[in-house]
Formats: C-alpha cells, sequence, structure tokens
C-alpha cells in the first residue's frame, strides 16, 4: 500500500505565504489529517537568483491519512485529469516505488484539485511499499488508488 507520502510547496517572494500554506493544507484538511497545518514544516531558503523563499512541507505518515488523502484527491479529479494520469502512469512512477503528482497551486487556493505540469506546483511524492519490491504490484497500486 502506501508508505509515506511528501507534499511540498514553494511560496516565492512576491507570494503571501499564508495563502500558499491554505493552499497546502485544503489538501489536508481534505484529507482528514487532524491538525494538518501544525504538522507543516516551513524553510526559509533562497532562490536560483538570490530571492528569498519559503519552502512548506509536510509528510503523512499514518495509514488512514494517506489512504484518505489518495481518496480525497481521486475523488476531486476531472475526467480530463484521470485520463492524463493513466496515460502517464507509467513515467510518474519510479524506480524507488514512489508516484510523483504535481497539483496546481492556485485551483488549490479555490478549493479545487487539479493536475498541472508547472514547476510552480504543490508536489506530492506518493511512496508505494510492495515485498518484495515489484515494479508491477506498485503500479497497480497506482493505479487502484487513483486510476
Amino acid at each position: 500500500m502506501i508508505h509515506h507520502i511528501i507534499l511540498r510547496v514553494i511560496a516565492h517572494a512576491t507570494e503571501d505565504v499564508s495563502r500558499v500554506r491554505e493552499a497546502l493544507d485544503f489538501f489536508l484538511s481534505g484529507a482528514g489529517v487532524q491538525e494538518g497545518s501544525e504538522l507543516i514544516e516551513e524553510l526559509q531558503a533562497e532562490g536560483h537568483h538570490g530571492n528569498p523563499i519559503t519552502i512548506l512541507s509536510v509528510q503523512l505518515k499514518r495509514k488512514a491519512d494517506c489512504l484518505n488523502f489518495a481518496r480525497f484527491v481521486r475523488e476531486r479529479f476531472s475526467e480530463e485529469d484521470v485520463a492524463k494520469l493513466r496515460e502517464e502512469m507509467p513515467e510518474r512512477l519510479d524506480d524507488d516505488q514512489v508516484f510523483h503528482l504535481r497539483f496546481d497551486k492556485q485551483a488549490a487556493y479555490l478549493q479545487q484539485v487539479r493536475l498541472t505540469n508547472s514547476s510552480d506546483a504543490i508536489t506530492a511524492k506518493v511512496k508505494i511499499e510492495t515485498y518484495p519490491k515489484n515494479r508491477e504490484k506498485a503500479g497497480a497500486i497506482v493505479e487502484e488508488l487513483f486510476g
């Protein structure tokens, strides 16, 4: 099943960190993560051009939280996003059995789940657990959860 999920987003200097935090918290509260906003770690960093950025991240470790996140996201995908995910599923699952998703940051702030290819996104890394490690089994789990 799912071992853990890491959600991460960058708030650029031109953005209101509290709004970016709200966008990230939308996924946590939607997944029913208790006190999710308190789990969010905030890291101050410097961007490529020396600009200040804030990196917000959270790791979901509890099985129920991970499954609720997957259910929350899947129920809100548009038909286009579901089709896109099915088509791109093999490329989104890496050799370490991590399934990669990018969510539109603006849409999340507006309480919507929408996939994006933009680098300015809320990224989700869903670590799939199979024993022994098996990419085909991991792919089947991803399909069951998100397909």
